[in-house]
Protein backbone atom coordinates (compact mmCIF):
# COMPACT_ATOMS: atom_id res chain seq x y z
CA UNK A 1 0.00 0.00 0.00
CA UNK A 2 1.06 3.28 -0.60
CA UNK A 3 -0.62 7.11 0.23
CA UNK A 4 -1.50 8.81 -2.68
CA UNK A 5 -1.38 12.10 -0.78
CA UNK A 6 1.91 11.58 0.62
CA UNK A 7 3.58 11.01 -2.74
CA UNK A 8 1.99 13.98 -4.29
CA UNK A 9 3.20 16.58 -1.71
CA UNK A 10 6.80 14.79 -1.81
CA UNK A 11 6.61 15.06 -6.08
CA UNK A 12 5.66 18.65 -5.29
CA UNK A 13 8.88 19.22 -2.87
CA UNK A 14 11.15 17.75 -5.47
CA UNK A 15 9.45 20.10 -7.94
CA UNK A 16 8.48 23.36 -6.40
CA UNK A 17 4.82 22.21 -7.06
CA UNK A 18 1.88 23.42 -5.39
CA UNK A 19 -1.50 21.94 -5.66
CA UNK A 20 -5.34 23.18 -5.47
CA UNK A 21 -8.00 21.53 -3.60
CA UNK A 22 -11.25 22.87 -2.28
CA UNK A 23 -13.67 21.05 0.41
CA UNK A 24 -16.94 18.59 0.30
CA UNK A 25 -19.34 20.31 2.54
CA UNK A 26 -22.68 19.20 0.50
CA UNK A 27 -22.77 15.32 1.71
CA UNK A 28 -23.33 14.51 -1.54
CA UNK A 29 -21.47 11.55 -3.45
CA UNK A 30 -22.56 13.35 -6.63
CA UNK A 31 -21.49 16.12 -6.14
CA UNK A 32 -18.14 15.01 -4.19
CA UNK A 33 -17.17 13.41 -7.91
CA UNK A 34 -18.32 16.21 -9.81
CA UNK A 35 -15.56 18.27 -8.09
CA UNK A 36 -13.05 15.22 -8.67
CA UNK A 37 -14.06 15.59 -12.34
CA UNK A 38 -13.64 19.38 -12.52
CA UNK A 39 -9.75 19.00 -11.97
CA UNK A 40 -9.11 19.58 -8.11
CA UNK A 41 -5.80 17.82 -6.72
CA UNK A 42 -7.34 17.00 -3.79
CA UNK A 43 -10.88 17.92 -1.55
CA UNK A 44 -11.55 17.99 2.01
CA UNK A 45 -14.53 15.38 3.10
CA UNK A 46 -15.18 17.18 6.01
CA UNK A 47 -16.76 15.22 9.27
CA UNK A 48 -16.37 18.20 11.51
CA UNK A 49 -18.91 20.47 10.21
CA UNK A 50 -21.38 18.67 7.92
CA UNK A 51 -23.98 15.84 9.00
CA UNK A 52 -21.66 13.31 7.98
CA UNK A 53 -21.92 9.83 9.44
CA UNK A 54 -19.61 6.78 8.55
CA UNK A 55 -21.79 5.22 5.80
CA UNK A 56 -21.88 8.46 3.73
CA UNK A 57 -18.18 9.24 4.11
CA UNK A 58 -17.94 5.27 2.55
CA UNK A 59 -19.82 6.91 -0.28
CA UNK A 60 -18.01 9.96 -0.63
CA UNK A 61 -14.91 8.18 -0.83
CA UNK A 62 -16.19 5.53 -3.48
CA UNK A 63 -17.54 8.21 -5.65
CA UNK A 64 -13.95 10.50 -5.09
CA UNK A 65 -12.22 7.11 -6.21
CA UNK A 66 -13.53 7.47 -9.34
CA UNK A 67 -11.75 10.64 -10.07
CA UNK A 68 -8.12 11.35 -9.84
CA UNK A 69 -9.22 13.87 -7.20
CA UNK A 70 -7.49 12.60 -3.66
CA UNK A 71 -9.56 12.56 -0.80
CA UNK A 72 -8.43 14.28 3.09
CA UNK A 73 -10.99 13.13 5.72
CA UNK A 74 -11.51 15.33 8.48
CA UNK A 75 -12.81 13.85 11.88
CA UNK A 76 -14.88 15.83 14.35
CA UNK A 77 -11.98 15.88 16.29
CA UNK A 78 -8.83 13.98 17.97
CA UNK A 79 -10.60 11.39 19.30
CA UNK A 80 -9.09 7.45 18.61
CA UNK A 81 -12.48 5.56 17.94
CA UNK A 82 -13.40 7.89 15.62
CA UNK A 83 -10.02 7.62 14.21
CA UNK A 84 -10.27 3.79 14.03
CA UNK A 85 -13.45 3.56 12.39
CA UNK A 86 -12.52 5.86 9.61
CA UNK A 87 -9.23 3.88 8.69
CA UNK A 88 -11.05 0.52 9.03
CA UNK A 89 -13.70 2.23 6.32
CA UNK A 90 -11.17 2.74 3.81
CA UNK A 91 -9.47 6.36 4.67
CA UNK A 92 -5.83 7.11 4.30
CA UNK A 93 -5.12 10.45 4.55
CA UNK A 94 -6.60 12.11 7.44
CA UNK A 95 -7.05 15.58 8.84
CA UNK A 96 -7.19 16.44 12.82
CA UNK A 97 -8.92 19.49 13.77
CA UNK A 98 -7.74 21.97 16.69
CA UNK A 99 -4.35 20.49 17.27
CA UNK A 100 -2.62 22.88 20.23
CA UNK A 101 0.67 21.00 20.96
CA UNK A 102 3.04 18.61 19.99
CA UNK A 103 1.38 16.12 22.77
CA UNK A 104 -2.06 16.58 21.04
CA UNK A 105 -0.27 15.69 17.57
CA UNK A 106 1.46 12.82 19.24
CA UNK A 107 -1.85 11.96 20.15
CA UNK A 108 -3.46 12.01 16.69
CA UNK A 109 -0.44 10.17 15.05
CA UNK A 110 -0.86 7.23 18.13
CA UNK A 111 -4.69 7.02 16.68
CA UNK A 112 -3.34 6.44 13.32
CA UNK A 113 -1.05 3.99 13.49
CA UNK A 114 -0.69 -0.07 14.67
CA UNK A 115 1.46 -1.02 17.29
CA UNK A 116 4.47 -0.51 17.87
CA UNK A 117 4.16 2.86 16.40
CA UNK A 118 0.18 3.61 18.14
CA UNK A 119 -2.66 1.93 19.52
CA UNK A 120 -5.10 1.52 16.63
CA UNK A 121 -7.15 -1.38 17.24
CA UNK A 122 -6.71 -4.42 15.13
CA UNK A 123 -9.71 -5.71 12.93
CA UNK A 124 -9.18 -8.63 10.43
CA UNK A 125 -11.83 -7.62 7.76
CA UNK A 126 -12.17 -4.19 7.06
CA UNK A 127 -12.67 -1.91 3.79
CA UNK A 128 -9.19 -0.60 4.67
CA UNK A 129 -7.62 -3.97 4.19
CA UNK A 130 -9.44 -4.25 0.87
CA UNK A 131 -11.65 -7.12 2.24
CA UNK A 132 -8.66 -8.55 3.86
CA UNK A 133 -6.84 -9.22 0.54
CA UNK A 134 -3.95 -6.41 1.40
CA UNK A 135 -0.84 -8.94 1.93
CA UNK A 136 0.24 -8.10 5.17
CA UNK A 137 -1.86 -5.24 5.98
CA UNK A 138 -0.90 -5.04 9.60
CA UNK A 139 2.59 -4.17 8.67
CA UNK A 140 2.32 -2.08 5.94
CA UNK A 141 -0.94 0.02 7.03
CA UNK A 142 1.39 2.48 9.38
CA UNK A 143 3.33 3.74 6.08
CA UNK A 144 -0.10 3.99 4.01
CA UNK A 145 -1.57 6.47 6.57
CA UNK A 146 -1.38 10.78 6.43
CA UNK A 147 -1.26 12.55 9.32
CA UNK A 148 -2.29 16.46 9.20
CA UNK A 149 -2.63 18.75 11.77
CA UNK A 150 -4.64 21.83 11.83
CA UNK A 151 -2.81 24.59 13.91
CA UNK A 152 -5.98 27.10 14.20
CA UNK A 153 -4.85 29.28 17.39
CA UNK A 154 -2.14 31.69 18.45
CA UNK A 155 -1.32 29.20 21.43
CA UNK A 156 -0.65 26.54 18.54
CA UNK A 157 0.84 28.47 16.33
CA UNK A 158 3.49 29.43 19.01
CA UNK A 159 4.78 25.83 18.78
CA UNK A 160 4.39 25.38 15.62
CA UNK A 161 7.74 23.54 15.49
CA UNK A 162 7.22 21.19 18.27
CA UNK A 163 4.05 20.26 16.84
CA UNK A 164 5.26 19.85 12.81
CA UNK A 165 8.83 17.97 14.74
CA UNK A 166 6.09 14.90 15.88
CA UNK A 167 7.02 11.75 14.16
CA UNK A 168 4.03 10.69 12.03
CA UNK A 169 3.07 14.07 11.87
CA UNK A 170 3.80 14.25 7.61
CA UNK A 171 1.97 17.94 7.54
CA UNK A 172 0.06 21.16 8.71
CA UNK A 173 -3.23 22.47 8.23
CA UNK A 174 -3.09 26.40 9.13
CA UNK A 175 -6.99 27.15 9.88
CA UNK A 176 -7.57 30.99 8.72
CA UNK A 177 -11.07 31.07 9.87
CA UNK A 178 -10.31 29.84 13.75
CA UNK A 179 -7.26 31.78 13.67
CA UNK A 180 -8.47 35.12 12.54
CA UNK A 181 -11.15 34.74 15.11
CA UNK A 182 -8.95 33.88 18.05
CA UNK A 183 -6.63 36.94 17.09
CA UNK A 184 -9.41 39.26 17.31
CA UNK A 185 -10.11 39.48 13.40
CA UNK A 186 -13.78 37.14 13.39
CA UNK A 187 -14.46 37.45 9.79
CA UNK A 188 -11.65 39.24 8.37
CA UNK A 189 -9.22 36.04 7.37
CA UNK A 190 -7.04 37.94 5.31
CA UNK A 191 -5.92 40.40 7.65
CA UNK A 192 -2.19 41.45 7.60
CA UNK A 193 -1.90 40.20 10.79
CA UNK A 194 -3.74 37.02 10.04
CA UNK A 195 -1.49 36.36 7.14
CA UNK A 196 1.95 37.78 7.93
CA UNK A 197 1.69 35.30 11.32
CA UNK A 198 0.61 32.36 8.29
CA UNK A 199 3.44 33.24 6.48
CA UNK A 200 5.95 33.25 9.50
CA UNK A 201 4.48 29.68 10.30
CA UNK A 202 5.10 28.73 6.95
CA UNK A 203 8.71 29.13 6.61
CA UNK A 204 9.00 27.92 10.48
CA UNK A 205 7.86 24.32 9.30
CA UNK A 206 9.38 24.39 6.55
CA UNK A 207 12.65 24.46 8.44
CA UNK A 208 11.82 21.32 10.48
CA UNK A 209 11.16 20.07 6.76
CA UNK A 210 7.08 19.76 6.66
CA UNK A 211 5.06 20.98 4.31
CA UNK A 212 2.25 23.21 4.96
CA UNK A 213 -1.88 24.01 3.88
CA UNK A 214 -4.58 25.89 4.03
CA UNK A 215 -7.57 27.20 2.81
CA UNK A 216 -8.71 30.10 0.58
CA UNK A 217 -12.03 31.44 -0.12
CA UNK A 218 -10.99 33.30 -3.14
CA UNK A 219 -8.41 32.25 -6.12
CA UNK A 220 -7.28 35.78 -5.30
CA UNK A 221 -6.67 34.48 -1.61
CA UNK A 222 -5.16 31.17 -3.42
CA UNK A 223 -2.35 33.32 -4.49
CA UNK A 224 -1.72 35.30 -1.60
CA UNK A 225 -0.76 31.83 0.30
CA UNK A 226 1.12 31.16 -2.63
CA UNK A 227 3.34 33.83 -2.52
CA UNK A 228 3.82 33.21 1.03
CA UNK A 229 5.12 29.33 0.47
CA UNK A 230 2.40 27.01 1.19
CA UNK A 231 2.65 23.78 -0.53
CA UNK A 232 -1.56 23.23 -0.67
CA UNK A 233 -4.11 25.35 -0.97
CA UNK A 234 -7.62 24.68 -0.93
CA UNK A 235 -9.99 26.85 -2.22
CA UNK A 236 -13.71 27.58 -0.77
CA UNK A 237 -15.72 24.28 -0.83
CA UNK A 238 -18.39 22.71 -3.30
CA UNK A 239 -21.11 24.70 -1.32
CA UNK A 240 -19.75 28.04 -1.61
CA UNK A 241 -18.95 27.74 -5.05
CA UNK A 242 -22.11 26.71 -6.02
CA UNK A 243 -23.78 29.61 -3.77
CA UNK A 244 -21.14 32.13 -5.35
CA UNK A 245 -22.13 30.75 -8.54
CA UNK A 246 -26.05 31.03 -8.37
CA UNK A 247 -26.04 34.48 -6.08
CA UNK A 248 -24.05 36.03 -9.34
CA UNK A 249 -26.34 34.25 -11.99
CA UNK A 250 -29.31 35.70 -10.02
CA UNK A 251 -28.06 38.70 -9.68
CA UNK A 252 -27.41 39.44 -13.10
CA UNK A 253 -30.90 38.39 -14.35
CA UNK A 254 -32.33 40.45 -11.84
CA UNK A 255 -30.03 43.10 -13.02
CA UNK A 256 -31.45 42.86 -16.94
CA UNK A 257 -34.70 42.84 -15.15
CA UNK A 258 -34.66 46.23 -13.67
CA UNK A 259 -32.66 47.36 -17.05
CA UNK A 260 -35.97 45.89 -19.14
CA UNK A 261 -38.57 47.53 -17.23
CA UNK A 262 -36.99 51.01 -17.15
CA UNK A 263 -36.47 50.60 -20.51
CA UNK A 264 -40.59 50.17 -20.95
CA UNK A 265 -40.22 46.91 -22.66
Amino acid sequence: MNNPFKAMLADAARSAGFSVGSWVMSASPLVAEAMGCAGFDWAVVDMEHTPLDMMEVVHLLQAIAGTPMLPITRIPWNDSVMVKRVLDAGVQTLMFPFVQNAQEAQRAVAAAKYAPEGVRGMAGMSRGSRFGTVKDYFKVANDAVSVIVQVETPEAMACIEAIASVPGVDSVFMGPGDLSGAMGHTGNLMHPEVVALMADGVKRCHLVGKPVGTVGGTPEAVAIYRAAGFDYVGCASDLGLLMRSAAGVLSAIRAQSVLVQAQGY
